[in-house]
């Protein structure tokens, strides 16, 4: 059988660790461990880079913020540990933390280690030889808006992050806030981001009861069986987790759901394979969710639009590192152009009035 795990490479130039650094936290706090560490990376991420600590045969995962970043809250670890801390325990595609360090001196920023869950990611394109037919596509959707339903109906305060948010008045915090995110970040003039921005403003709905909400539920954050891609064994990047508008983190996932019927320039910007014959619609997904949960969506429209808006803001953030020089990362080059895509499917979607 064809190996479709994730896989590692060497660490990109810039992007090094310190090893003994890293080997010294490690045999410190983590019991059991062999002196012998090897660092290698996961090459794929375009946010906070995400490392391969190999121990003799244990595996483990190392999170750090990208170099060079601007917006600290946007790569919260010490967030993310707390988080992978409370709900592995409950939840269990939420891989389970051991260690994090608070010392910036020792890599160049806060970091955590986690157990790594190994298992497939998918992205736009397809592995060869996959079977992705209709039927796995069809089965995958399922499980992705039924695990979303799922990660929703956990009792946030009775596992201990009662404390993780303040859910009056997130969807307005987060609007706000996305619009001052983009401002602080803004490298070319894109008049269409503007119209998006008053439109979000002027629109807010009235949000339902909070939930725990993942912020970035899209494939490729997703790990899954490896001998049943339609199993979701594992969710990942947890860095802007929070207690808010449900509504909002379906959204967020629609906004990332390139269907079939697009046009080809958003599927070929696609972040996995929802375009695939078979997959759900964004229209199916949130009526899916509707019967999983019984919440009302017919606003959807409005989060799906915000939610593509925000996508724009964090591709803007990642090539204004690009642009200033903070990474080398040759993959961030044309990512202004997908700013501008994303800006005008999001214009589009305001008029369209639907997902």
């Amino acid at each position: 059988m064809k190996d479709f795990t994730d896989q590692v490479a060497e660490v990109r130039k810039g992007e090094e660790l310190d090893l003994e650094a890293v080997k010294e936290f490690l045999i410190k706090e983590v019991p059991g461990l062999s002196q012998e560490i090897t660092i290698e990376q996961f090459p794929q991420g375009h946010s906070n880079l995400t490392y391969m600590v190999k121990a003799g045969d244990r595996e483990m995962v190392l999170r750090r913020p990208p170099f060079g970043s601007k917006v600290k809250t946007a790569h919260d670890m010490g967030r993310e540990f707390k988080v992978l801390s409370a709900l592995h325990k409950v939840y269990p595609q939420a891989p389970r933390p051991l260690a994090f360090c608070e010392d910036e001196s020792m890599i160049g920023a806060r970091f955590y280690v986690m157990e790594r869950i190994k298992g497939v990611i998918l992205r736009r394109e397809i592995p060869e030889g996959m079977d992705f037919s209709e039927k796995v596509a069809a089965g995958l959707s399922e499980s992705f808006i039924r695990n979303l339903a799922d990660f929703h109906a956990i009792d946030y305060k009775a596992v201990g992050l009662g404390d993780l948010g303040k859910p009056d008045g997130y969807l307005k915090r987060q609007v706000w806030g996305w619009s001052d995110r983009y401002f602080g970040s803004q490298t070319d003039d894109i008049p269409e981001i503007d119209g998006i921005i008053n439109w979000i403003k002027k629109n807010l709905p009235e949000s339902p009861p909070p939930t725990l909400v993942h912020n970035d539920y899209k494939y490729d954050n997703l790990i899954l069986d490896p001998h049943d891609i339609t199993k979701i064994i594992g969710v990942l990047d947890w860095e802007m987790s929070t207690v808010g508008d449900p509504l909002s983190d379906l959204g967020g996932a629609l906004g990332y759901w390139v269907q079939n019927d697009d046009p080809p320039e958003l599927i070929e910007s696609a972040f996995g394979p929802t375009f695939a014959p078979g997959s759900f619609t964004r229209k199916e997904l949130a009526e899916h969710y509707a019967e999983l949960t019984g919440r009302e969506v017919s606003n959807i429209h409005y989060y799906t639009c915000f939610a593509i808006f925000r996508i724009a803001v964090i591709v803007q953030q990642i090539y204004y590192r690009f642009a200033k020089g903070n990474t080398n990362d040759e993959r961030f080059a044309p990512f202004l152009d997908k700013v501008k895509l994303l800006a005008r499917t999001a214009q589009e979607l305001v008029t369209r009035e639907e997902v």
